[in-house]
């Protein structure tokens, strides 16, 4: 069987290929450079930086500022040759002085960075306005930013914005998205909504993944725009592509709760692994509540404890409180009271309200700690001050069993929870206005909040409600309302209760009692 006949290298390269390499042999800077160019993108031949670092560095010899720059480059990746950074400098210099602007942004960056030389902010500087006068996008956004934090030159925002404006009316991206940035905040500009948005669209049309999830979060919030979720969700989405973390976690957020969308929870799930597996602390706590609780995947509390772990090593105090929680249970964890005490602790001095109350409940009991009535104080009244109503209870409850304690102050506690709609509140602070104690006398105000409390089952204030109908104390006498409360508390099983209806029985008339046998046999 025939094979066809397998060229050889020089009928394999092109025309075009063979007349380059020929000039570079006979010496041409030019073709020097073009050839090793060709030999970087694998240009109609195979691709190899070897011969590539070789051709570019006959041309940088001679002189060849393109040359120069890119042997730099090479020098700067590790390509062809062992990365050496003062190599890059070097070449980058040599290109630099010639006036080639690529290379004097790009050893700017050397010298900021401190790479192949200490770092210098005065030659990074110096470098970095060479390029930007020639019009180079990029170092005229970098001078914008040393302008902006005052590195190495006087802190001027006017400055700053005019290297942005000129990089951002070039296209580019970052300096668009900074222009952004300060048109929304009113930072050395008027404030002005509509030109934060513009820019930040473009910004984000040439695929700058900060600028479309700063775009997605005006729709998502219909910040300065009209609430939009599905503009949103494309932001976010294309950013989230991008490997952003944060559009990763929004996305999760609005499939999981399908606003302005339909809720998609695999979609969510899948968002939340790849925002949590990026480090994103809230995302992470998401993903753990979701193995924790079953959620769209197999019960997994093992699972969810690595997850709050991760988040809560980075001081996310939702985090640490779930985490506690699972010590606490023993869920996923051994149990462990100590290490329940620990994460709450943590979570509780970052100001997270039910790590303060659990903290609080743990210091009155002595469970995972001493017990400590001061300290349980302490940890309530934080949490009451974010006007948690149980927490706000338990200062009221505190103050009460101190004998130091001020009434008045208790009762301040306990009005606030009550008005919150607290139960147990509502019958504490019922039972100050019908005994005095911290208040002055009203027996208006305890029939009140023992009303309130009744309705929401509390058997002792029911029991105390149909005392008052009963005597016409704070409220009209009514013999009726107060069977029926009494009758409530006796089915709630308030000692006295039932001896107390027959009392009231004992005063009602024959309609009355007629009345209150037909309620009792319809309740039955």
């Amino acid at each position: 069987m025939e094979r066809a006949a397998v060229p050889d290298a020089a009928e394999r390269h092109t025309a075009e290929f063979l007349r380059v390499k020929a000039l570079a042999e006979r010496g041409v800077a030019s073709a020097q450079h073009q050839l090793g160019f060709m030999y970087v993108n694998g240009q109609a031949v195979a691709r190899n930086y070897t011969l590539a670092v070789e051709w570019y560095r006959k041309a940088a010899a001679a002189g060849l500022e393109q040359a120069q720059y890119n042997l730099g480059v090479m020098y700067q990746k590790g390509q062809g040759v062992d990365q050496d950074h003062a190599q890059a400098l070097y070449w980058y210099r040599c290109a630099a002085e010639q006036g080639y602007a690529p290379a004097q942004y790009n050893l700017g960056w050397l010298y900021a960075k401190g790479q192949g030389a200490a770092a210098d902010v005065g030659e990074a500087l110096h470098w970095f306005s060479q390029a930007a006068s020639q019009g180079d996008p990029g170092a005229q956004h970098n001078l914008g930013m040393m302008f902006d934090g005052g590195k190495g030159v006087a802190q001027d925002t006017d400055a700053a914005l005019a290297w942005y404006r000129r990089a951002a009316e070039q296209g580019y991206a970052r300096s668009q998205f900074a222009l952004a940035l300060r048109y929304d905040s009113g930072q050395g500009v008027a404030r002005d909504p509509v030109q934060a948005r513009d820019w930040l669209r473009r910004a984000a049309e040439q695929g700058h993944a900060p600028a479309q999830f700063n775009l997605a979060l005006r729709f998502d919030k219909g910040q300065d725009v009209e609430q939009d979720s599905v503009q949103a969700v494309h932001w976010y989405a294309l950013a989230a592509h991008q490997g952003h973390a944060s559009s990763q976690f929004n996305l999760a957020l609005i499939y999981d709760s399908g606003h302005g969308v339909p809720r998609d929870e695999a979609a969510a799930l899948e968002w939340y692994r790849r925002a949590a597996s990026q480090g994103h602390a809230a995302a992470q706590d998401n993903l753990g509540l979701r193995c924790e609780h079953g959620q769209g995947m197999d019960r997994d509390p093992v699972l969810a404890a690595h997850w709050y772990r991760q988040a809560a090593a980075q001081g996310l105090p939702a985090a640490q409180y779930h985490l506690g929680q699972l010590y606490d249970n023993g869920n996923g964890v051994e149990h462990d009271a100590a290490q329940a005490v620990h994460w709450y602790q943590q979570a509780a001095e970052q100001g997270h309200l039910r790590a303060q109350f659990d903290l609080g409940l743990r210091y009155e009991s002595g469970v995972g700690v001493a017990q400590d009535a001061a300290r349980a104080l302490d940890w309530y009244r934080r949490a009451a001050d974010q006007e948690y109503a149980p927490a706000q209870h338990m200062v009221g409850v505190l103050l009460d069993r101190n004998e130091s304690g001020d009434p008045r102050e208790a009762a301040h506690w306990y009005r606030k929870a009550a008005d919150q709609g607290h139960a147990l509140a509502q019958f504490a602070l019922a039972l100050r206005y019908d005994s005095a104690h911290g208040v002055e006398p009203d027996y208006e105000a305890a029939h009140f909040w023992y009303l309130c409390a009744a309705r929401q089952g509390h058997a002792r204030a029911q029991f105390n409600l149909g005392v008052m109908y009963a005597a016409g104390q704070g409220a009209q006498r009514d013999l009726l309302e107060a069977y029926g409360w009494l009758a409530r508390a006796a089915g709630g099983g308030v000692a006295g209760a039932a001896a107390y209806l027959k009392r009231v029985s004992a005063r009602m008339d024959a309609q009355q009692l007629e009345m209150v046998q037909g309620l009792s046999q319809e309740a039955a």
